[in-house]
This record gives C-alpha cells, structure tokens and sequence, in this order.
C-alpha cells in the first residue's frame, strides 16, 4: 500500500513522537484514530498525555473497531493523513471484547478471534486506500521480550506478531524506534 507508514519499537521508544512528526510533516489535515481504552487512572494519565502531545487543531476519533463506518464521518472525508495510535491496543481490546475464557478456549476460537482481528484491519486499509489517504500506523514490537508464562499471553503476541509482520508486508516505509532514534527498515 503506497501510502502506508508502519512505526514499530519496544514500549516507550519514541514509537508515537515518531509518528507525530511523521503525520505534522506529511499532513495538512490530520485525523487522530486512538484505540486506548481509559480503563484505569494509568491508562487515563497515559491518554492524557497523548492528547496534549499532538496539535489542537488535529481531530482525534476515539475508535479500535467498525473503520468501515469512517467513510460517512466528516473530519475523516477532509483529512489527507490518518495517524492510527496504536495497532497493539486495538488488538488488546479486540481479545478481551470476545469474552473467550483464554485458560480454556479452543484454538479454532482463537483462530476466530484473529480473523476478527484482521477483518478490522483490512476495513482500515480499505477505506484509507479507497479514500487516496495517507496511513500511519504505530504497533509495538512484541518479539523481543520474554515468552509470556501465560496463555493470553501467548496468544496476545502471536496474533501482534502476525498483524505486524502483515502490516510490514502492505506497508510502503516501516520504522524501527529505539531509545527514541527511528530506523528506516523498509
């Protein structure tokens, strides 16, 4: 996809100051998808200073599900550059919104959840491509820690792991950030 960037690192490696520079540089308009979800006074602070991060006058669309019904919202027909902040909170959501017992569960029903996953992803490609938008994409990087001791765990960073290496594939540009230096892999 042309008009893909793909921003990947550890957490806190400058992955989103990264893609803010990106989108300020590139767009005029910018539309802001968060998929953070404000579950506790962390996550809330964490938002918080996303928020007072980017420029006021982007727009932020709260949302980590349904991109297909970007195409009738109003500040996503004017934008020219979409910055999605971030792949792997989607993905978190995405899991614990199946109600899937993870101890428990088949693979056939993780298996599902991960088609799910990716159907969402692709009605993002879809409408951005279709749109002729600019698509900046940040992900964490999940292969290089340690193996998770638990099932959701494992399952969490086997389909991150996947959807970045499917987002590399679609992407035009894909950065590395380390201690808040970007790297240009692709």
């Amino acid at each position: 996809m042309k008009n893909l960037i793909l921003i990947t690192g550890g957490a806190r490696s400058g992955k989103s100051t990264l893609a803010e520079k990106l989108a300020k540089e590139l767009g005029k308009n910018v539309v802001y998808i968060a998929t953070a979800i404000p579950f506790d006074e962390g996550m809330i602070d964490r938002i918080e200073k996303h928020k007072n991060s980017r420029p006021k006058e982007w727009v932020t669309i709260e949302r980590y599900r349904d991109f297909n019904e970007l195409i009738n919202n109003k500040d996503f027909i004017k934008a020219d550059t979409i910055l999605l902040d971030c792949i792997t909170l989607m993905i978190t959501n995405l899991l614990l919104e199946s109600g899937l017992d993870f101890d428990r569960c088949s693979m056939f029903d993780v298996e599902k959840v991960e088609k799910n996953i990716i159907d969402e992803i692709e009605k993002l490609l879809f409408i951005v491509e279709k749109s002729n938008k600019r698509l900046i994409i940040v992900t964490n990087e999940v292969g290089m820690g340690v193996v998770p001791t638990f099932r959701l765990g494992n399952i969490f960073r086997d389909i991150a792991g996947r959807v970045n290496q499917y987002l590399a594939r679609r992407a035009q540009d894909v950065y590395l950030t380390v201690s808040g230096i970007p790297i240009k892999i692709k």
